[in-house]
């Protein structure tokens, strides 16, 4: 009887913790998985983000002399990437950190989420980074104005403004701008750059985004 009740007792611990898996979990161990299977380079390049570098599979191609690590996860926020700050750092020792967060703090957060909020998120990754790696090159790369987001541009540029004054402050830092690479001559959005959901990219998005990216690269 007693090892009926340990053996039900167990079966409900593994239920509950199945039901109470932070977000992203999953994707998380799988990053573990993959590196256990193919161990990362020392001295890449780490891509930490959300749906953007996730769907950049072919990232390495666009810069192939570099080592480049991709560990986006879609659907991410900042506040994600503060959570799993550990698993997304520790394993990787890089000579270069590039970001791209901040859409989805302000999207999807079930209370809105302010340019100000987002910032504040921002900096506390930043930091958690400086304490682990302070003299690496550290970057971060705008929050493009999603099509489908429009609604949220203002927000998203509040954001981008406060971000960017604050890593022109910090050494070894540098904000990638691609809001205005990502526009046609008239100052709009090219929304051709878009999927049909008119938030993920195209190819041609991410030939823009290499392009402006590459004088940063190390």
């Amino acid at each position: 009887m007693k090892k009926l009740l340990f053996f039900f007792s167990i079966l409900m611990f593994s239920g509950l913790f199945a039901q109470q898996k932070p977000d992203f979990w999953n994707d998380i161990q799988e990053f573990k998985k993959q590196d256990s299977l193919n161990p990362p380079p020392k001295n890449a390049i780490l891509l930490i983000g959300s749906s953007s570098f996730t769907n950049w599979r072919d990232v390495n191609s666009y810069f192939p002399d570099k080592p480049i690590i991709n560990r986006g996860f879609g659907g991410s926020r900042i506040a994600d990437l503060n959570f799993y700050a550990e698993d997304l750092l520790n394993p990787y020792h890089p000579k270069q950190i590039i970001i791209y967060c901040g859409e989805n703090d302000i999207a999807y957060d079930k209370e809105k989420t302010t340019a100000s909020a987002a910032f504040k998120r921002f900096k506390q990754f930043y930091r958690t980074i400086r304490s682990k790696y302070p003299n690496i090159e550290v970057d971060y790369i705008s929050m493009k104005r999603s099509p489908s987001r429009e609604h949220l541009w203002p927000e998203i540029e509040k954001a981008n403004a406060k971000i960017e004054r604050f890593m022109n402050r910090k050494a070894n830092s540098e904000y990638i701008d691609i809001v205005k690479p990502m526009e046609d001559g008239t100052g709009n959005v090219r929304k051709d750059l878009f999927l049909a959901d008119m938030l993920h990219m195209r190819p041609a998005g991410y030939e823009i985004w290499a392009r402006t990216m590459k004088p940063y690269i190390k």
